[in-house]
């Protein structure tokens, strides 16, 4: 019962949207550089603003038409548009836990996939969602991930739209990620910007990775990915990826080896990590059809793919278009249709990636990629 009752918090639609001031800046649009500032000048920004302060964030942004709601040490940051548009965010996770978009039959329609469990500790461990998992590294360095977040500042209006940006840092490293989320009336999108301030290169590793809901993956058709080259790859695992464990699928051959650009395991314990995957088969593959059913299981990190294409939903009625900029890489897992319709399985996991080459920030560099949902059902 407490489990159900932390899922319907977490993900009910009465949670109030955050709302953004800034110039409007739609994700289609190609990216306008920002102004760069100083590292230090950040850090003493970011501090001002506590983890994880409701109260003092209530005050800092009322009048960006943003709440907030307390559930145990975590924070929701709540955004709705005047449209009906709904985005749900985790702090200090940084994990997006919904996008209820506004349909053209009057009502919303939920298009991220979250799950909620009980830990082993009692506590609710929540995957899926939309969220980003990237791994900077340096030459003798120690590898690091951003893993928790401050929230830096909002912007907008509920009418227009709403901008909410996290920061996380590893400051004796001189490494900076921001996370911009921003909800549109058609649009989610999710935006990272790493900055190197230090003196020699760094490597970045990773991924901005949405869970979409779907009625199941035998309905659900890829459009506009024909031409596209692709290698077939072991699931990526993070912290918020959903993998069904080998027992529950009828064929196993998708979830052998599982690969993280993080370098974790899965929750689910499906499998252990393989840490030595250029040793494994690449199946190398062109995409031959323009309208593919996702019926089998697969995981594939296409190097070719276009910059926008779509998921067409037969079961559900409805399509969800997919884009990025800044990535030369696509990642698209599918379960397979071996579970249960509208299930804990029924779900498309894709987004950008930058895995098989990753990203060099040469010294006092900047990076940004971004990863947007548009809903054309309006």
């Amino acid at each position: 019962m407490a489990m159900a009752n932390i899922s319907h918090r977490l993900f009910s639609p009465s949670f109030t949207p955050l709302v953004p001031t800034c110039q409007t800046k739609h994700p289609f649009n190609s990216y306008q550089l920002r102004v760069q500032r100083d590292f230090s000048v950040l850090a003493m920004a970011s501090s001002s603003f506590p983890l994880n302060n409701v109260e003092h964030w209530e005050r800092e942004f009322k009048d960006h038409g943003v709440s907030f709601a307390e559930i145990g040490d975590s924070c929701v940051v709540r955004m709705r548009l005047d449209n009906g548009s709904v985005a749900s965010l985790m702090l200090p996770s940084g994990l997006i836990t919904a996008y209820k978009a506004h349909m053209w039959h009057g009502s919303t329609l939920e298009v991220l996939h979250t799950i909620v469990s009980e830990g082993e500790d009692g506590a609710a461990v929540i995957q899926g969602g939309m969220f980003l998992d990237f791994r900077c590294t340096s030459q003798g360095g120690v590898p690091w991930s951003p893993g928790t977040w401050v929230l830096h500042d909002v912007r907008g209006t509920a009418e227009d739209f709403i901008e909410a940006e996290l920061v996380s840092r590893n400051s004796e490293d001189m490494v900076e990620v921001k996370h911009i989320v921003t909800l549109h009336p058609d649009v989610l999108s999710s935006e990272v910007v790493i900055t190197n301030y230090r003196s020699s290169a760094l490597q970045v590793t990773g991924s901005l990775l949405s869970h979409l809901s779907v009625s199941t993956p035998d309905a659900t058709y890829a459009v506009g990915l024909e031409g596209s080259n692709y290698f077939s790859k072991p699931p990526f695992v993070s912290d918020y990826t959903i993998i069904p464990p080998v027992s529950e699928s009828r064929t196993t051959g998708a979830f052998q080896g599982l690969f993280s650009s993080r370098g974790k395991n899965d929750q689910n314990g499906a499998a252990e990590l393989n840490k030595n995957t250029e040793t494994e088969e690449e199946l190398e593959g062109e995409e031959k059809d323009n309208y593919a059913q996702l019926t089998e299981e697969m995981s594939r990190i296409y190097t070719s793919a276009p910059r926008q294409f779509t998921f067409i939903d037969r079961g559900k009625r409805n399509s969800v278009a997919v884009g990025s900029s800044g990535f030369e890489e696509l990642y698209i897992f599918s379960p397979g249709s071996n579970y249960e319709l509208y299930g804990k399985y029924a779900y498309i996991c894709t987004g950008p990636s930058a895995v098989l080459k990753p990203i060099v920030l040469n010294p006092k560099g900047v990076w940004r990629g971004e990863h947007f949902l548009h809903n054309p059902n309006l």
